[in-house]
C-alpha cells in the first residue's frame, strides 16, 4: 500500500508492500519553525504499515519530514523508519497515546539512512515474503492452530517478528528454533488480534474503500451489537461484519447521531389504541421521524405509517382515558410530485451531435426535360457566336 503519490516518495521506491501514508497524522506546519523547547526534539517514526514508536533527537541531526532514519532497535542492533511527526505535535501525541517518557524513555535515533543502511534495508524487506511463505509451510508441518498474518524484518537485517493470530495458547518453542535454524537470525513471535490482523493486511470494504484499521484509524474501540440495533440494523452476521470477522468498527461512527435522534421518539414497547383497534410498533425510520404500526384488529390491513408527533398525540390522549375515532387521520400524507428531468441542453438525445446526411431528392421528369432543353439552347447559341 503507497502513499498515494504514485510511488514518488523515496518509502515507496524501496518497497511498494510498506505503505508510507498508513494511519499517519498530518502536520499542517510542519514548514513553519516553532518555537525552541523540550519537545523539539521528539520524533515520531513509522515502519511497516500502522507500526510506530517515537524516538528522540540527542545528536541535533537536521531531520525533516520523510527523512529515512537509522534508529536504536527494540532490542538490540538499528531498524529503518520514516519520520512522519517533529517537535510539538509528537508531544501532543504522547499524552494521547498516554506514554510516560519518566518510566518509558524514548529510544535514540543514530543517524540519517546511509546509502548503506538502505540498500540493506531493501534487502531485508526482499525477504519478507518468501519466508512468510516458507514459515507457513513449516507450521502446516508441526500442525499448531495458529495462523501466520505477516512478517516484519529489522532494518539491520538481523531479526525478523512474526504476527499470529490464534483462539487457544500455543506452545511454539519448537517453531522458534526452527526459524532460527533456517532462516539464520532472531525471530519473535508477536501475537495479535483479528482487527490488527486486518489493518496489517488490508484490503476493500463493502463500501468500496480501503479498510478503516489500514488508513487512518489507530486504536480499536469496543462496538456491540445495541449499535446496530439503535440504527435499525437487521442482526445479520454476514452484513454487520467485517473482514475481520468481527463487528464493523463504523457502526460507531453515526451511533451518537442515531442514539440523539432516538430521543424524540416514544418507547416501542407502548401500544396506541383508536376506536378501530390496537396497533403494535413494528419498525421506525429515523431520518422521515416516522414509526410504522400493525394493527392487531385487521391483520390484513397494511402498516400505519404514523409520524413521531402523531404517535406521541395519541398515547397522550391514551394515558388521559381518551380514545382516537381511527388512525386515518393521524397517518402521513405523502403528495408524490413527478420530476422530469433534462440534461443541461435540454435535449436528452445522445445522437445530436451526429452529422446528418442529406436525402437526394428525385428530379421530376418535366424539369429534367426543361434542363436538356436549356442546355441545348445554350450550345447552339454558343455556336451561332
Amino acid at each position: 500500500m503507497s502513499c498515494g503519490s504514485g510511488g514518488g516518495c523515496s518509502t515507496c521506491e524501496v518497497s511498494e508492500n510498506r505503505g508510507c501514508g498508513v494511519s499517519s497524522v498530518f502536520d499542517w506546519l510542519y514548514q513553519i519553525d516553532g518555537p525552541k523547547s523540550e519537545s523539539s526534539n521528539f520524533v515520531e517514526v513509522q515502519f511497516k504499515g500502522d507500526r510506530k514508536d517515537f524516538y528522540i533527537n540527542n545528536e541535533s541531526l537536521d531531520i525533516k519530514h520523510g527523512d529515512i532514519l537509522a534508529v536504536e532497535g527494540e532490542k538490540f542492533g538499528h531498524d529503518i523508519g520514516k519520520v512522519t511527526m517533529i517537535g510539538e505535535l509528537t508531544a501532543l501525541q504522547l499524552v494521547r497515546k498516554g506514554r510516560d517518557i519518566t518510566t518509558n524513555p524514548l529510544k535514540n535515533i543514530y543517524r540519517i539512512a546511509t546509502e548503506n543502511d538502505l540498500i540493506k534495508w531493501k534487502e531485508a524487506i526482499n525477504q519478507e515474503d518468501p519466508i512468510l511463505e516458507k514459515a507457513k509451510k513449516i507450521i502446516k508441518n508441526f500442525k499448531l492452530e495458529m495462523k501466520l498474518s505477516d512478517v516484519e524484518f529489522q532494518g539491520d537485517n538481523t531479526k525478523a517478528t512474526f504476527y499470529y493470530t490464534a483462539d487457544k495458547r500455543v506452545d511454539f518453542r519448537e517453531l522458534v528454533r526452527e526459524y532460527s535454524s533456517q532462516f539464520r537470525l532472531k525471530v519473535e513471535m508477536r501475537q495479535i488480534g483479528a482487527r490488527q490482523e486486518a489493518a496489517k493486511l488490508g484490503g476493500i470494504g463493502s463500501c468500496g474503500r480501503e479498510l478503516c484499521c489500514s488508513t487512518w484509524m489507530t486504536e480499536f474501540p469496543n462496538v456491540s451489537t445495541s449499535a446496530a440495533r439503535y440504527q435499525q440494523l437487521s442482526i445479520n452476521p454476514q452484513k454487520i461484519s467485517g473482514q475481520c470477522g468481527r463487528l464493523k468498527c463504523c457502526l460507531n461512527f453515526e451511533l451518537d447521531g442515531y442514539t440523539e435522534a432516538l430521543k424524540e421518539f416514544p418507547k416501542s414497547s407502548k401500544k396506541i389504541v383508536t376506536q378501530e383497534g390496537e396497533a403494535k410498533f413494528v419498525k421506525l425510520d429515523v431520518f422521515k421521524k416516522v414509526m410504522y404500526y400493525f394493527n392487531v384488529n385487521n391483520p390484513t390491513s397494511e402498516l400505519l405509517e404514523l409520524p413521531v408527533a402523531s404517535v406521541q398525540k395519541i398515547l397522550e390522549l391514551n394515558k388521559n382515558g381518551e380514545i382516537p375515532e381511527n388512525f386515518d387521520s393521524y397517518i402521513k400524507t405523502q403528495i408524490e410530485s413527478e420530476v422530469s428531468f433534462e440534461d443541461a441542453t435540454g435535449q436528452d438525445n445522445i445522437n445530436r451531435f451526429d452529422k446528418k446526411k442529406l436525402k437526394k431528392t428525385k428530379k421530376r421528369p418535366e424539369r429534367r426535360a426543361n434542363f436538356k432543353k436549356n442546355k441545348m439552347k445554350a450550345s447552339a447559341k454558343r455556336k451561332s457566336q
